[in-house]
């Protein structure tokens, strides 16, 4: 079972009861150890920074579109159907077939035959949501189950192969390719006719198996629960709160007191037991409480696969150490923690503490400071699990008719907080009684063939709709720990056809409504939110990962190859995962039926190994290789004919192959900061790209005006109208004129922007009535950006980055006296605002959650008066070379959650009225004038902001 060892190291010792508090600075698993990043260049994957909204997730705001009644299939028979639907309901397609038949009389029947598929498919899934879920486990019914899993992942293939070749003579036009090229396309979907008979028969077998295999009594139509199930969409409680824990009191009391004891040599303090305890939620809560009254603190997170020197480095770089030469061979914890031992072993009074499911690093502790995390009482599990299931209710009380199923339950749980929870928000949304009865029963069964834990989880999982099992399952393809970004998991699902549009609602829109409701079902667990309160990352409980793993290895959906070897990997997976791995094989690698390759920081030994997995891996759907050691790739990538996702980001990739302009489904291309400088001219070509993202950095420190540079746009962007995303795209002649057709783009950032182009351009982005997120920046330092014709449409544009020199009157034009009270997040560089910056933009931006000044010209004071920027949660100061003061008015930022004063050098004075900012959670003071740290100290003021948890200066 996977582990995550986390260890929360205080250096520096606890202060005496007769010496004052010590200053601190944090360091911990959900900030990031460097300044705020300019706000031109994009988060990373799962990267936390301050940027984000630290916020209670509003429900009101959140994208949950509505769900339309639907079957619940199994997940792999769900994409099938879906994708055959999608084939018979194209025109172009019977048009086309219906004009080839005239040469091969059979391919006529070709259509109908499909549909037969589809019918018996959906056969097989009703007949699997009849299944009784106390029947689940029957080996008989999970082999029959698998075989329909078979049957309908080949027909997912033979349908993907169709689609495209159908797409490929409409975007080349059909009737000319058809004169050329007739016997090619005739032979192409002869095959495919070949292979739909071919699977027909072999339906035809597992629907007779169903009568050999199943007994009548496993039928047990399940009307009542799917009802519940449909109904509890939208009625999920809302997260759990730190008010709401519950049981810690007396752990953390002895946790404490191990924390301020008198010994001077530096202590380890271990917490251990089983997964799903509490134990990180203890520590966590107890870190939060005390560390601002240690000179230094840190919390770093090791999970199974790490290297030493890697985690020394990180947690000596976050506490200003240098970093000693470290081996890197060492895979077990308990050396591990040896060899950071060895890095603090001349520092007194340190305290360590270190959360583990493994009793010999338990054992690391002396006795007395070994605390082995026991379950829940049965008061404290009751009323754990009231506060979730009835959080809608006063005092959370549990109603007199379910109090004794409800006991029975929580009896199930085992005094398990993660299976309380879990449970809890299952039922959460049900108030009939028969309902939860039928549950403790299913809840029964799986007890039978698994732990408490793992009964609970299941049947959790056994509730989600199946296109939410698949989104489910999906995470578990990312490392251990891994903070997934919301934009990111969208767009991957989106590609794997998980989620299609649904109404009114876009298949992205749709997709975030399953991300809430996996993260409302404690499936998944919120890092960070964004200005909108939306989820910005999240990610998977290790219990989670290892119930998803092994759920995706028996079901075929995919593989994480979080140890072996890769030519240990089962042919026949269709999901990779190859993270942070070192792939050293010199054998040809096959996966024929691979559809995806979540390649995250991967060393590929020879530049071979990827030609021979891509080469032979047809279906595949998605390529994600961020951070991972590439510098080219293949030509061949062309022929993977059903792609639809390509990530590079932070790769060394310098080129694009021309035989990308092949990839007609493709629907999402990531080349951020690589070193791609240019587009092919034949990407205008891939017509349903949706998400373009292209820059490379220019200079990594940032110091440059423009340390990130967009690709040139290519002629004929026109093409490309069905864009979502455009960043980042250099200015061009002609290039307003092309954005005109691209109606659909939300978010788009543009570069090297002249003075001359402002008019044209603005007039153009007016006109986008999606817009919602826009980036301008300037061609150098000195070019002057004249906004006065940005008047949008869109009341959705929330996100505004300008990086240039304003022209005079600015806060005058429509952007900022028409719109401006709809700007939720604003970045400002290098641009001149006058004597009073925040003074000036206040009135203007009343809703503002982040603002971000870097490089802004100023006064020697700034001021933030009474009642200015109500609702920022956010400020970043970077770079202002004239400021020696900040004075904060009383009532000022009621709402700010994040302040950010970085590299102003000048501020020799502690903000004045910085105090009364009640409701900070993160202060950081960096690179300010040399004194300040020690002004800091002697004026107490650590004392004075024991209300923020995270403080660095």
């Amino acid at each position: 079972m996977a582990t995550a060892d986390r260890l929360c190291c205080w250096r520096g010792g606890p202060p005496s009861p007769k010496t004052p508090k010590s200053s601190v600075v944090l360091w911990s698993s959900s900030s990031t150890s460097s300044p705020p990043p300019s706000p031109g260049r994009r988060r990373r994957v799962g990267e936390t920074t301050p940027a984000a909204v630290l916020q209670a997730f509003d429900r009101g705001t959140s994208l949950r579109p509505h769900r339309l009644q639907q079957k619940y299939m199994a997940e792999a028979v769900l994409l099938a159907v879906t994708k055959i639907g999608s084939v018979l309901g194209d025109e172009t397609a019977k048009a086309i077939i219906k004009k080839l038949s005239e040469k091969v009389q059979e391919l006529k029947e070709l259509p109908r035959k499909v549909d037969q598929m589809r019918m018996k498919l959906t056969f097989m899934s009703d007949t699997i949501q009849q299944i009784g879920t106390v029947y689940l486990t029957d080996r008989p019914v999970k082999s029959w189950i698998g075989e329909v899993r078979k049957v309908a992942y080949r027909v997912e293939d033979v349908v993907d192969k169709y689609s495209y070749h159908v797409l490929q003579l409409e975007e080349e036009g059909f009737l000319k390719k058809f004169f050329i090229k007739s016997s090619h396309y005739v032979l192409v979907f002869s095959e495919i006719a070949n292979e739909v008979a071919v699977i027909e028969k072999d339906i035809q077998q597992v629907i007779l198996m169903k009568d050999q295999w199943l007994q009548h009594s496993q039928l047990v139509p399940d009307q009542l629960a799917a009802i519940e199930r449909q109904r509890s969409q939208d009625s999920f409680p809302e997260f759990v709160k730190d008010e709401d824990l519950v049981g810690i009191e007396d752990n953390r009391r002895l946790l404490t007191g191990w924390l301020y004891s008198e010994e001077l040599n530096s202590t380890v303090i271990t917490v251990s037991g089983m997964g799903g305890l509490g134990k990180s939620t203890l520590v966590t809560n107890v870190y939060e409480r005390e560390k601002f009254n240690f000179p230094v603190h840190a919390w770093i997170v090791v999970s199974q696969i790490y290297k030493v020197d890697d985690l020394l480095r990180k947690l000596l770089w976050k506490i200003g150490q240098n970093v000693p030469p470290v081996p890197v061979e060492i895979d077990k914890m308990d050396e591990a923690y040896y060899k950071i031992h060895d890095a603090f072993q001349n520092l007194q009074a340190s305290r360590i503490i270190i959360t583990t499911r493994k009793d010999h690093v338990g054992a690391i502790a002396s006795s007395d400071h070994h605390l082995e995390l026991q379950p829940l009482g049965q008061p404290d599990a009751f009323d754990l699990f009231c506060r979730r299931a009835f959080h809608n209710k006063k005092d959370h009380k549990c109603p007199m008719e379910f109090e004794e199923i409800a006991a029975s339950i929580v009896d199930r749980c085992h005094g398990l907080p993660l299976a309380i929870v879990t449970i809890a928000s299952l039922l959460s949304s049900r108030p009939r009684i028969n309902i939860w009865n039928q549950t403790y029963n299913q809840l029964r069964s799986e007890l039978s063939t698994n732990d408490h834990v793992r009964a609970i989880l299941n049947l959790s999982y056994h509730d989600l709709s199946e296109d939410l099992k698949n989104c489910f399952l999906y995470c578990s393809l990312f490392p251990e720990d891994y903070p997934m970004s919301r934009e990111s998991l969208v767009r991957l699902w989106v590609a794997e056809g998980f989620v299609l549009s649904k109404e009114k609602n876009t298949p992205e829109e749709v997709a975030e409504g399953n991300l809430m409701e996996l993260i409302h079902r404690n499936m998944l667990e919120v890092e960070d939110y964004d200005e909108l309160g939306r989820v910005s990352t999240c990610k998977m409980h290790d219990i989670m990962r290892d119930l998803a793993l092994s759920v995706a290895k028996e079901e075929k959906f995919g593989s994480a190859n979080d140890y072996g070897d890769i030519i240990q990997v089962d042919q026949n997976v269709r999901r990779l995962s190859l993270c942070r791995c070192k792939v050293n094989t010199a054998l040809k690698i096959k996966f024929p039926r691979l559809r995806s390759i979540v390649g995250l920081e991967i060393i590929l030994c020879t530049r071979d190994i990827l030609s021979s997995i891509l080469s032979e891996s047809k279906h595949l759907t998605v390529l994600e290789l961020q951070d991972s050691d590439i510098t080219e790739v293949p030509a061949f990538i062309g022929n993977l004919f059903n792609l639809r996702y390509i990530g590079l980001r932070r790769t060394k990739v310098k080129s694009l192959p021309d035989s990308i302009e092949k990839l007609f489904k493709l629907h999402t291309l990531d080349i951020k900061q690589t070193q791609i400088e240019k587009l092919p001219r034949c990407i205008v070509k891939i017509k349903k790209l949706r998400h373009l993202l292209a820059d490379r950095f220019a200079d990594e420190k940032q110091s440059e005006f423009r340390y990130f540079i967009g690709v040139e746009a290519p002629k004929d962007l026109s093409n490309l109208e069905e864009l979502q995303t455009l960043e980042t795209v250099q200015v061009s002649k002609g290039f307003a004129e092309q954005l005109k057709k691209l109606m659909q783009l939300r978010s788009i950032w543009i570069d090297n922007v002249t003075g001359a182009d402002c008019a044209n351009l603005c007039a153009t982005l007016s006109m986008m009535p999606l817009l919602s997120s826009l980036l301008i920046s300037a061609r150098d330092v000195n070019e002057t950006l004249c906004l006065q014709a940005l008047d949008p449409i869109s009341t959705k544009l929330h996100r505004l980055i300008v990086r240039g020199q304003w022209a005079a009157g600015t806060l005058e034009y429509p952007i900022f006296r028409n719109h401006g009270e709809h700007l939720k997040y604003l970045a400002l560089s290098w641009c001149q605002l006058g004597e009073d910056p925040l003074g000036v933009l206040a009135p203007h931006v009343p809703n503002l959650t982040y603002l971000s000044l870097n490089r802004v010209n100023s006064a020697s004071t700034l001021v933030l008066s009474a009642g200015c920027f109500p609702h920022l949660k956010t400020l970043v100061l970077k770079k202002m070379p004239n400021v020696r003061h900040l004075e904060i008015g009383d009532g000022a930022l009621p709402c700010i959650e994040g302040l950010y004063i970085v590299s102003l050098e000048q501020l020799d004075k502690i903000p004045k009225g910085i105090e009364s900012l009640l409701s900070l959670k993160k202060l950081w003071l960096l690179y300010l004038h040399r004194e300040f740290r020690t002004l800091w100290q002697t004026n107490g003021m650590h004392q004075k902001m024991q209300h923020v948890p995270h403080i660095r200066v």
